[in-house]
């Protein structure tokens, strides 16, 4: 099956006094000067439809760059705001590095100064003890010199 051909433009259409004009000049002058009428007719025609898709041409062009810039600048937004994002994020980051080694070294103080307090303790209870051991000694001897001296 064949398809219809398509409708002929209106601008291609020869008006009633085209029409006659040919008409006459083929009558008058001949059928030459009909045929270089016509070759007149259709060079200005094609002239006019080269200047029309020449217009469409760079309507579509400036059309394709407006929606381009508009794409770029829509993805660049979100490409800009992920990288403000990362940036925060990696301050945010050190921020928590800092933080976590101040209290890094504030918990290394704290277990020092425990383990100071804990040797302290052990040496007072082994002072203790050691005191105990010397006042036990002490009261043998004075027993027994005091039994000594007695008897």
């Amino acid at each position: 099956m064949q398809k219809p051909a398509p409708p002929v433009p209106r601008e291609h259409l020869l008006s009633a006094s085209e029409i006659e004009r040919w008409n006459s000049a083929a009558e008058a002058g001949g059928l030459e000067a009909a045929l270089l009428h016509l070759l007149h007719l259709h060079n200005q025609s094609s002239l006019l439809l080269r200047e029309q898709i020449e217009k469409a041409k760079k309507e579509a062009i400036k059309s394709g760059r407006r929606v381009s810039g508009l794409l770029v600048d829509a993805v660049n937004g979100g490409v800009q705001e992920c990288f403000i994002n990362q940036k925060r994020i990696e301050g945010e980051i050190r921020s928590l590095a800092s933080t976590f080694m101040r209290f890094s070294k504030q918990t290394d103080q704290w277990l020092a100064a425990s383990h100071s307090i804990n040797t302290a303790v052990k040496e007072i209870g082994d002072f203790e003890n050691w005191m105990k051991t010397m006042e036990f000694d002490c009261s043998s001897i004075s027993a027994a010199i005091h039994n000594i001296h007695e008897a």
